[in-house]
């Protein structure tokens, strides 16, 4: 077992690890910029050291000096966490080369998986179902408008070395190729410093399920069933759960069948996932597989009660896996929220600011991995999620009746945050009845949200100026009608700024 972990990431995440090692008697590394100074994560590990400025690049995302910085200290392996360098390949590498353990797959299998059109030609030689399309790149106009042409319009671009929905785009007809292509090309050479796309048909209102799966390196493989994610907003997940509520026991059978093969192909070891997408018709389409850890990774851990950072951890170690697939049993209902700092009222803008109250839910079957706390300092610097809030229930319907009343305890003041819109989808019945999919958010969910907080607004609104209209009376004001909105916010600002 090791002895020393040092952990490559920040927030929620590191905060996540450091907890496992300690639970292991592993001491703990942690790393911080100039922006974390301060951070929950530099707090709780058992050492904790400085590395670099608040930008990514020179600090979370320098390679060379996060292996040195653990060789110096004495670490036995690097947890990469998710996001940052978890699916570098060359990170990986080098410190594969450096002696120290990686926790997490090879360089080679994350080589194999990382560029999506080598995945899918890999995939199709495994006989792992994919969305008909390219297996390469396309290398230009006519060669892309052909191949649309026989895959047959809607097609959908998407860059080959992309992810979270960048350098995506949908084509409907031949005369939106030309731009719809050069805007992706565009997109994908700003993201991810390639401007590889490649095409494949378009799945209408497909649901997004993805398989958790673990290996060791003996060739040993198991599932841990799969989580429903088609809440999604440009891309990105919002809202998880486990089990799919769309799934059968013939069909959750099905996909992990696909998740292992998927895995088996490229020589996978510890934690991945295999996400799918699975259109009206109950057909499974090979989507992508994340190397790494996910973020939704706590619904399984409720439904299995299975740790899988410890899990991780042990296996990179060189144990094998510690279970075997029939003792892994799915118990009740487990629904995940994603805390973000942003505005729903504007345009989901990212917020910026100090927490000055931070209260978080409890109760029983109530989990909250966050790595915030009060006088927080949220920045432009990073990714804007704050925390997951966690709820298992013995069945769906309890788990979301349970994730309403953690949200309604859960307070955050000093930046503003995505409760509210969370609070909108749970009480929504295409929601509870399990009727969404990836597309149900912008087709429809933000409409109504903004719907319900304009009337809001004008109730609100409405409110005060017959407060004021009142208070005017009973000071003897003389005022033929309920004053204006503007007359309203004038008054207050001359009597109470």
């Amino acid at each position: 077992m090791f002895r020393k972990i040092l952990i490559a990431n920040r927030g929620e995440i590191a905060l996540r690890v450091i907890r496992a090692c300690k639970e292991m008697g592993i001491i703990s590394v942690s790393v911080f910029s100039e922006a974390d100074r301060n951070s929950l994560h530099t707090h709780f590990a058992d050492e904790t050291y400085f590395i670099g400025p608040a930008i990514a690049s020179e600090s979370y995302l320098n390679k060379q000096k996060i292996i040195d910085l653990a060789l110096k200290v004495g670490a036995d392996a690097i947890h990469p966490g998710y996001g940052f360098l978890s699916e570098n390949a060359d990170f990986i590498e080098m410190v594969e080369k450096s002696g120290i353990k990686f926790i997490g797959p090879t360089s080679k299998s994350v080589r194999m998986m990382g560029s999506k059109t080598a995945a899918r030609e890999l995939m199709k030689k495994n006989n792992v179902p994919i969305v008909p399309g390219t297996v390469k790149p396309i290398s230009n106009y006519d060669e892309g408008i052909e191949i649309s042409r026989q895959i047959g319009f809607p097609v959908l671009l998407k860059a080959s070395a992309g992810g979270g929905g960048k350098g995506m785009k949908i084509v409907r007809n031949e005369e939106e190729f030309i731009p719809a292509f050069e805007s992706a090309r565009r997109e994908s050479q700003k993201s991810f410093a390639s401007d590889e796309i490649y095409a494949e048909k378009l799945i209408e209102n497909p649901k997004h399920i993805e398989v958790q799966i673990i290996a060791d390196e003996y060739g040993n493989y198991r599932h841990l069933f799969e989580r429903e994610c088609s809440i999604q907003r440009r891309h990105q997940k919002i809202i998880e759960e486990s089990p799919s509520f769309s799934i059968t026991p013939e069909l959750r059978e099905k996909v992990a069948a696909i998740a292992l093969n998927a895995a088996k192909s490229c020589n996978y070891t510890n934690a991945g996932t295999v996400e799918l997408l699975k259109d009206e018709e109950d057909n499974f389409y090979f989507l992508e597989m994340n190397t790494r850890l996910q973020v939704e990774h706590p619904v399984t851990e409720l439904v299995t009660g299975i740790d899988l950072v410890k899990e991780q951890i042990n296996i990179a170690s060189g144990n094998k896996i510690s279970f075997e697939q029939s003792e892994i049993k799915q118990k009740g209902y487990a629904i995940e929220c994603r805390i973000y700092a942003e505005d729903s009222n504007n345009g989901f803008l990212p917020s910026t600011g100090k927490i000055i109250f931070y209260r978080e839910p409890g109760g029983y079957g109530v989990r909250i991995d966050s790595g915030v706390n009060e006088n927080s300092e949220i920045t432009i610097n990073y990714d804007s999620m704050l925390s997951k809030l966690i709820c298992w229930g013995s069945n769906r319907d309890e788990a979301i009746r349970r994730l309403q009343r953690a949200l309604n305890e859960y307070l955050i003041a000093g930046v503003e945050t995505n409760i509210s819109f969370l609070k909108f989808i749970l009480q929504s019945e295409t929601f509870i009845k399990g009727k969404h999919n990836i597309n149900t958010v912008e087709s429809a969910l933000l409409n109504q949200f903004f719907l319900e907080k304009e009337k809001q607004n004008n109730q609100e609104e409405i409110e005060v100026v017959s407060i004021l209209a009142s208070f005017l009376r009973k000071n003897s004001k003389t005022i033929s009608k309920s004053p204006s909105k503007d007359l309203t916010n004038n008054w207050l600002r001359q009597n109470y700024e």
